[in-house]
């Protein structure tokens, strides 16, 4: 995400006035529509890819997203004392 937005130009971005409070309206600014498309199908492949660290239960790849699930269900679960301890299995998904 870094490397992606130190791509990018002030063009990339458009401004829009939004309702701040009751009487004060503020300026914010977005990604130009073409580029969030862009980057949402870039994010949805990546949280789709495979990487090959092995399920809980059966088999020995899983997607992003459903690693980034799993690891954060047993890191509450360590905090809330359900588990005596949480050894990350996300070393580096490179």
């Amino acid at each position: 995400m870094v490397q992606y937005y130190q791509s990018l130009n002030k063009k990339d971005f458009t401004t829009k006035v939004e309702d701040v409070a009751r009487k004060r309206k503020g300026k914010r600014e977005y990604l130009n529509d073409k580029l969030t498309r862009n980057l949402m199908r870039a994010l949805s492949e990546y949280f789709d890819s495979m990487v090959e660290i092995p399920r809980i239960n059966v088999g020995k790849r899983q997607s992003v997203e459903t690693l980034i699930n799993k690891e954060s269900l047993f890191f509450v679960k360590f905090l809330r004392d359900e588990k005596i301890t949480w050894v990350p299995r996300i070393l580096n998904l490179n």
